[in-house]
């Protein structure tokens, strides 16, 4: 039987990192970081550095890798705000409806729909609960038909097209739900019919802001929440974030 490894210090965290062939130079400052940031999640962040023999590439900095790890944190952050969750089943996507006319009983539209019409909910208010995921199950269980008209009267795209772009938009929130790496990170799912993806970005965060971007129909209200805040975390960034990572072709940040 094999056991599973000992816990390590940060101070011998730090010597692994330096083992490995990472540069730093403030030893109590990089073990404060490791004591707040778990040691795996962070040295995901290291892997544009690595090197096929598990060494990093000469001149990898630990402020360097740090400050990309607090763009990843940021960008995460402004993306989570204009997202939400998923599920799918029938069943599942009732109960879900249910959840949240019980977290939001005490909204006025939620109370007068519970007291005058027995609980029932027509479809123009029901919606104000859907997250992000309920909104992507169940344009999937809607009718041929009223996906093609929904897609082509309001987002002037393919039905298929739409669907991917709400399937990306499930899958990015969740990543950011749960913490997950941005940064050089290759995404499952590719959103289709977005004129300027290609291979080398359509799996790249890029690729997937790209998808959030094309379900937005108020321009100002997404270079507000979305364009302006990136654009200003790439402009702070001062060097260390590479914009190819994350698929961004020569700076570029959708906003059209």
């Amino acid at each position: 039987m094999i056991s599973v490894k000992p816990p390590t210090s940060y101070k011998d965290q730090v010597e692994k990192l330096r083992f490995r062939g990472c540069i730093i130079d403030d030893e109590p400052e990089a073990m404060q970081i490791l004591s707040k940031v778990n040691y795996y999640r962070f040295t995901a962040y290291f892997l544009p550095f690595k090197k096929p023999d598990g060494l990093y590439s000469q001149g990898t900095n630990f402020k360097t890798v740090y400050r990309i790890y607090e763009f990843d944190r940021k960008i995460r952050h402004v993306i989570f705000s204009a997202i939400e969750e998923e599920g799918h089943d029938h069943a599942g996507f009732i109960s879900r409806i249910d959840g949240e006319k019980k977290k939001r009983s005490k909204e006025p539209f939620v109370q007068h729909h519970n007291s005058k019409y027995n609980g029932l909910f027509p479809i123009w208010a029901i919606i104000e609960l859907f997250s992000f995921g309920t909104l992507s199950h169940f344009y999937a269980d809607l009718p041929w038909g009223s996906q093609k008209h929904l897609a082509r009267n309001f987002f002037q795209c393919h039905q298929n097209d739409l669907s991917s772009w709400l399937h990306c938009g499930t899958v990015l929130r969740n990543i950011c739900a749960h913490f997950g790496r941005l940064y050089y990170r290759k995404f499952s799912v590719i959103p289709n019919g977005i004129q300027w993806l290609d291979h080398a970005n359509n799996r790249s965060l890029f690729g997937a802001i790209s998808a959030i971007r094309s379900l937005y129909t108020d321009t100002a209200k997404w270079n507000k929440e979305v364009f302006d805040p990136i654009k200003n975390l790439v402009a702070e960034d001062g060097g260390d974030i590479q914009l190819g990572h994350i698929g961004f072709p020569l700076g570029r940040v959708p906003t059209t």
